[in-house]
């Protein structure tokens, strides 16, 4: 099953949670026009390495189980375009959604 709720931001902005209920796992996204923050599952390695050329700006939070954990969450690691935003490991997920926005 498949869930998509807004989440509110600073009372106004709205960015997307997106929620995946797979088999033993949950995956775990919140996207906005510029980036994402995503649960353990996103691999930050291969989007710095392999898909570097892109510039996908991103975060990883771990041992989160719902889209308000991701958002309260620590960031473990990000990647090479979401340091150039200031977005760095440790940021709580909620500020580097706000950075991306």
């Amino acid at each position: 099953m498949m869930r998509m709720v807004p989440i509110s931001l600073d009372g106004g902005i709205h960015v997307i949670g997106v929620e995946v209920k797979l088999p033993k796992t949950t995956l775990l996204a919140v996207t906005t026009d510029t980036g994402y923050i995503m649960c353990g599952a996103l691999d930050v390695a291969l989007l710095n390495e392999r898909l570097k050329d892109r510039g996908i700006i991103a975060g990883r939070a771990v041992g989160v189980r719902t889209l308000e954990e991701l958002m309260d969450a620590p960031l473990e690691s990000v990647t090479e375009a979401a340091e150039t935003l200031g977005i760095v490991p440790g940021m709580k997920g909620s500020d580097a959604i706000r950075l991306m926005l």
